[in-house]
């Protein structure tokens, strides 16, 4: 299908926030969205950046930059994470608040997207660090952000210890407890069942209804992660539960492989003991790129952004790619899968339990009121089997792929409540 950007200028930028506008642009085209709309969706609604002097433990003064984006929330208040990193730019927030507001709208939450970010290395930095960086920056984000503004969450590199403190020091400048200006806290501080375990369980969800959709078997049906922090490592132990035999597995030093299967309970406690998956005696070390090449039935990028890419798309091995990152699939990859005939589940989709059940953490927070596990599981999975089918039947409908499909189902979910909305003044 023509898209309304030049390809080749998406791939030599290879700029995140580029990928998010031709992502919008492609799916406005396709659903003849409002030019005005468009427009006003093109672009986020408030860029916040920060400086954030922290007493590091030599003594010294460092002063590091951090930002907070909120893209639009015609639906509701902003949600998003915050992440820690040393790549972290003001171009890749923007887009993953844009992909917050898509995500939300799929899933149909009453939220808008936002996101957050610091440029750091948590690796190399202690926890007395930590907490001065995360207190500092929430006080200068803590003029946008709350319960009832723009609520955040964990991210890459960040915690539930690190929402504690998120969390005391916005309650602190006010001066009561407000556990609802943040979710995935530690449940002693109103987080929620559940909760950690999210994102995993929701990919598995969408997984399996595409296994159904294309008559595969589940047991037996072997899947590759490329990444094994909180997403990887939880979907590869709900996958290895649900019958599924997880023959690959990688993290940022290196991977392992067996085309048997690997033993997820002994990955996950090695894992926990060296850091890596690196140096697992029950496979062979393969490399990290390597991982998504693998001979697999389900592939789950479940690291950072743009790893699929037009030279090793044609490689690609899944019949099924469940995106548990963001923004692992750069435009051109992803015409390429789509007409190699895999089934790519987007990031919108695939990793939306987390936000999901952060939903459903805030609403218990709000109400005092918090549920058993087994009802927050199933809520998801109502929520999660929904939205497949209707991105399903969107891309049956303009016969295009699954990421076009559920664009068509979150974009037109915003634009009608923007336009409803109407413009103040």
């Amino acid at each position: 299908m023509a898209t309304t950007l030049d390809r080749s200028a998406v791939t030599a930028s290879e700029n995140v926030w580029k990928i998010a506008q031709h992502q919008l642009d492609d799916v406005a085209a396709l659903i003849k969205l409002s030019p005005v709309i468009h427009a006003y969706l093109r672009e986020p609604k408030r860029v916040l950046t920060v400086s954030v002097p922290v007493a590091m433990d030599s003594g010294s003064l460092k002063v590091f930059e951090g930002y907070r984006v909120q893209h639009n929330m015609s639906r509701g208040p902003g949600k998003g994470g915050i992440r820690f990193h040393p790549d972290v730019t003001l171009d890749e927030v923007k887009a993953l608040a844009m992909w917050m507001t898509w995500k939300c709208a799929l899933v149909n939450i009453p939220f808008g997207g936002a996101k957050g970010g610091v440029i750091c290395d948590p690796k190399h930095m202690s926890m007395r660090e930590l907490e001065n960086l995360t207190r500092r920056f929430t006080s200068e984000i803590s003029i946008i952000i709350g319960p009832e503004k723009d609520i955040p969450a964990p991210d890459v590199y960040t915690t539930p210890q690190i929402m504690a403190w998120i969390m005391d020091t916005y309650s602190m400048q006010k001066g009561y407890s407000i556990p609802g200006v943040v979710t995935g806290k530690p449940l002693s501080i109103g987080g929620s069942l559940g909760r950690d375990k999210a994102t995993a369980r929701g990919c598995l969800y969408v997984t399996n209804e595409a296994m159904r959709e294309l008559g595969m078997e589940i047991k037996g049906a072997r899947v590759a992660i490329q990444g094994f922090g909180n997403a990887g490592m939880n979907a590869a132990e709900l996958m290895a539960a649900d019958g599924y035999s997880v023959v690959a597995a990688s993290d940022s030093r290196g991977g392992v492989a067996n085309p048997k299967g690997l033993d997820i309970a002994k990955l996950i406690l090695h894992k926990d003991s060296t850091g890596s998956v690196v140096g697992f005696g029950g496979g062979e070390r393969i490399d990290n790129k390597a991982v998504l090449e693998y001979d697999c039935d389900v592939l789950i990028p479940a690291a950072l952004e743009k790893v699929i890419t037009p030279e090793n798309a044609p490689r690609i091995k899944a019949k099924i790619v469940a995106e548990a990152a963001n923004g692992p699939t750069t435009p051109d990859a992803d015409e390429v899968l789509y007409d190699r005939g895999i089934m790519v589940l987007p990031d919108i989709l695939a990793n939306a339990g987390g936000v999901s059940v952060s939903y459903f953490e805030w609403v218990q927070d709000l109400q005092e009121n918090f549920w058993e596990e087994d009802e927050i599981n199933e809520r998801l999975r109502r929520k999660m089997v929904r939205a497949f089918r209707e991105t399903l039947t969107h891309a049956k409908k303009y016969g295009v792929s699954m990421r076009r499909g559920a664009y068509a189902v979150a974009v037109g979910r915003v634009a009608e409540a923007t336009q409803v909305r109407g413009v103040y003044p």
